[in-house]
């Protein structure tokens, strides 16, 4: 496979609920520098630009966040950036790129990750990224990179490994949903379950192919927006993506078809999912405290304090997530974590938008 075949294709339409009342509808978590001095998409940029160069690089982000994402990447073609005019899950905006990419080059191979995740072996990283994408080029197969769980995690997905099948890859049994703990514990044992990254590589017409045999509808849309061009292109956009199956590419696709494969990984990775992700990644006190800013802790034990502005004092509490922004605090227990999103739900529901 020669370099010019490489494409990447970062997937950056989420909203990051999880991480209110930083991560807001105007500017969501991928946008925001949470973990490191640059936002995470530009960390996403960076550790994939070595192998691509940008005229090769898209971006799938809502039309809202258009102008956001083009400051954050220069370095990229205003037209390498697609955007959606409502989200739908990332089986339509993985085939919207694939439909235009492979336009661009019909034996196209794609990279797509994720706008918001953490890596923190790059050369570890690419060069599994690499293997994913030669073994895609010359097998038609749908290559989905696991990473090695070293913990019972709850709040990803999972993938069964089957038989091996060569070059280190293993053909895939099943796709699991988030487990409990116990079942999480069971899974890391076994050796034969990978934590699902979201991490995938595959020829274009691969992934067009597999998606017309498994949401045909789909399909359809697709072929409606790629047949279109320039300002055209972006109104078939709007008139068709609403009318398009809500579904992500692992359950629409993925867990369907005959022609996966996963390629194990072992280098650090973290979806930073919700606010408890920095308990990994930041650096933890004597107590078991991680603070971004200035915390003054007094009987306080495995408390996050994440507040750049304001001096934050704590007095006997633990287990707690404290969030300050400029005009809202977050005060929630960490077993809680996962359920910040449903303070999205309130401030809809009395219609406080402001704060959304």
């Amino acid at each position: 496979m020669t370099n010019d075949r490489l494409f990447a294709v970062i997937l950056a339409g989420g909203s990051g609920t999880r991480f209110w009342p930083r991560s807001r509808g105007h500017r969501p978590k991928q946008l925001l520098d949470i973990v490191g001095s640059e936002s995470m998409i530009r960390q996403t940029m960076g550790r994939v630009a070595p192998l691509v160069e940008p005229s090769r690089i898209y971006v799938v982000t809502n039309e809202a966040h258009r102008g956001e994402t083009r400051r954050h990447l220069r370095e990229i073609p205003p037209s390498n950036i697609l955007t959606e005019p409502v989200g739908r899950n990332t089986a339509p905006a993985v085939g919207y790129a694939a439909a235009i990419v492979s336009q661009v080059r019909p034996d196209a191979v794609m990279l797509v990750l994720p706008a918001d995740h953490l890596v923190a072996d790059e050369r570890k990283f690419r060069t599994a990224l690499l293997k994913a994408a030669r073994y895609a080029a010359r097998s038609g197969d749908l290559v989905t990179l696991g990473v090695r769980p070293t913990r019972p995690e709850t709040g990803y997905g999972y993938i069964r490994a089957g038989r091996a099948i060569g070059g280190g890859f293993r053909t895939v049994s099943a796709f699991v949903e988030k487990p409990d703990r116990g079942r999480a514990a069971r899974y890391v044992a076994s050796g034969r379950y990978f934590w699902n990254s979201g991490m995938f590589a595959w020829r274009a017409d691969a992934v067009l192919r597999e998606i017309r045999t498994h949401l045909p509808v789909l399909a359809d849309g697709l072929d409606e927006i790629a047949a279109r061009r320039g300002g055209r292109r972006q109104a078939a956009v709007r008139s068709v993506y609403p009318g398009l199956p809500s579904v992500s590419i692992d359950v629409g696709v993925l867990e369907k078809s005959e022609r996966v494969a996963c390629l194990p990984v072992s280098f650090k990775w973290d979806d930073v999912g919700s606010w408890t992700a920095l308990d990994r990644i930041l650096a933890r006190g004597e107590t078991g405290n991680v603070a971004h800013g200035t915390h003054i802790s007094i009987d306080t034990k495995d408390t996050l304090v994440y507040s750049p502005r304001k001096l934050v004092a704590t007095v006997g509490v633990r287990d707690l997530i404290v969030v300050e922004t400029e005009d809202a605090l977050l005060v929630c227990h960490k077993d809680r974590a996962q359920d910040v999103r449903q303070v999205m739900d309130q401030l809809k529901a009395r219609r406080m938008t402001e704060y959304l």
